[in-house]
């Protein structure tokens, strides 16, 4: 069972790659088009701002990388927390069944010292009446 669950964290980490991998080639291919279009409409222009087009284009899909991965952080660290509680929470639970079992332990022997002590008074008292 734990061999099935890295291969799955890797199944969803590469279809995450992917993902990521198919977005930015689109964000790439847009901004090829409109490159294109743009150095047809204007033929002077220098190459320091399609390094800035691309900078740009970088940054934002930099930018969503991170906000996703940061947004992933606090999800794993809430789910901790609450683990950590319930944790806490199960073994305070645990310790009082086990006071509980201990105090019903030392009834149960109470009681059955005391029913010996009246088991043989009750015999006397029979032999006695007859």
């Amino acid at each position: 069972m734990t061999a099935s669950k890295p291969e799955r964290l890797g199944e969803v980490d590469e279809a995450a790659a992917a993902a990521v991998a198919s977005e930015f080639e689109g964000e790439i291919r847009e901004f090829v088009r409109r490159d294109v279009s743009f150095r047809r409409r204007t033929r002077a222009e220098s190459g320091s701002e399609a390094v800035e087009h691309v900078a740009s284009l970088v940054q934002r899909v930099a930018g969503a990388s991170m906000d996703d991965i940061e947004r992933v952080i606090g999800e794993l660290q809430a789910m901790r927390d609450m683990l950590r509680n319930e944790g806490e929470r199960v073994q305070r639970e645990i310790a009082g069944y086990a006071s509980l079992s201990q105090a019903a332990n030392a009834s149960m022997k109470l009681i059955s010292d005391s029913l010996a002590q009246w088991k043989p008074g009750a015999l006397q008292l029979r032999q006695d009446a007859s």
